[in-house]
């Protein structure tokens, strides 16, 4: 017959041993964690470098960092990481802590929910207002927090 083949009974054998091998292990190269090269560091991400012109006088160059959910205390929230430098050659962490309470409050009071995206904004305009507040930001870097004192506010600049 033209454009079939028969592969036999040793070809048959070579696969159901292969079968039976991939039945008895439960993953081939994962371990246990299940995470698949786990030891890898992070790669570098490419970074969009921006300038702020503070009310302070001071130009700022700062980059999105990274942002994780954690604790202060027993206070729960979102830190958002900016890098920022005022001379272009020292750089350093300033980073901006949204209460959870915080937001569930406003939640409740409006019935809208924030967005991850409006949440982000909110920590850059935190951002923003130190850059217009501090004046020596490099010499001794904040500690920023969105809550209740101040999360109408930051919202109303981005008409939120």
């Amino acid at each position: 017959m033209v454009g079939q083949f028969h592969f036999g009974a040793a070809h048959s054998s070579i696969w159901a041993t292969l079968g039976e091998i991939c039945r008895s292990r439960s993953t081939v190269d994962t371990p246990p964690n299940g995470l698949n090269n786990s030891s890898v560091p992070r790669p570098e991400a490419a970074r969009r470098v921006k300038s702020y012109s503070g009310a302070t006088g001071y130009v700022y160059q700062y980059y999105f960092y990274e942002v994780e959910k954690s604790h202060r205390g027993s206070v729960r929230g979102t830190e958002y990481v900016y890098m920022v430098s005022v001379d272009r050659h020292h750089v350093f962490p300033v980073r901006i802590f949204v209460q959870q309470d915080a937001l569930e409050k406003w939640t409740a009071r409006t019935g809208q929910k924030l967005t991850g995206t409006e949440e982000y904004a909110v920590a850059k305009m935190r951002l923003f207002q130190a850059f217009d507040e501090i004046e020596a930001m490099a010499a001794n870097p904040p500690d920023l927090i969105v809550d209740n004192s101040n999360l109408e506010t930051l919202l109303s600049q981005l008409d939120i």
